[in-house]
């Protein structure tokens, strides 16, 4: 099947979805959270670093838009307008619980959820961890979003209402930040 046919019928199942979410039938509630609940999972606690917390944003993040489902305007899809809605909560929920910096899981974690897994040197890691850790919120966000999740730039733009080359540009300052803190495991990175 083409992309474009794909996305049409995606939209237009989006659509309905959202028509019956709105006139309170149950089962579709149900078909939009189990649709999307893996990926808003993931992103929450690669967010997160937490599976608690990235259990309780992922929760927030439906709540708040089985809420607002009445007002989604489809100017985006409804991934994007969900993985918006995902990311503002754990952002808001890192900064009231201050463990932005606390990282309880390491960030490899989030990559057993539905995929094999290849390990690496477990200094390499550990330093990749920390490494991500200590960049500036923006950096780590659109690094996570992009290089981790797989979201593009237009994803991000829309998820994290930022132009494109904002993004684009956060993500080089991201890679850049890393480079540096990785240079002794890979000298030719750094020129």
């Amino acid at each position: 099947m083409e992309l474009a046919a794909y996305e049409f019928r995606s939209s237009v199942n989006d659509t309905q979805l959202i028509t019956r979410v709105v006139a309170g039938d149950a089962a579709a509630e149900r078909e939009l959270y189990e649709t999307y609940v893996d990926r808003i999972y993931r992103l929450a606690f690669r967010l997160a670093g937490d599976d608690e917390l990235a259990r309780d944003f992922t929760q927030a993040t439906f709540i708040r838009a089985f809420e607002k489902i009445g007002s989604f305007r489809g100017e985006s899809s409804l991934s994007t307008w969900l993985h918006s809605i995902g990311v503002s909560v754990a952002l808001n929920g890192l900064r009231k619980t201050k463990r932005l910096r606390n990282r309880e899981a390491p960030m490899e974690e989030g990559l057993t959820v539905g995929v094999t897994q290849r390990e690496a040197d477990p200094d390499l890691k550990e330093r990749l961890a920390r490494a991500i850790d200590a960049l500036a919120d923006k950096y780590r966000t659109v690094f996570v979003m992009h290089d981790v999740e797989g979201y593009t730039h237009e994803e991000i733009s829309g998820t994290l209402s930022i132009p494109i080359g904002t993004s684009k540009s956060h993500l080089f300052q991201a890679r850049s930040k890393l480079r540096v803190a990785l240079a002794d495991f890979a000298p030719e990175w750094v020129s």
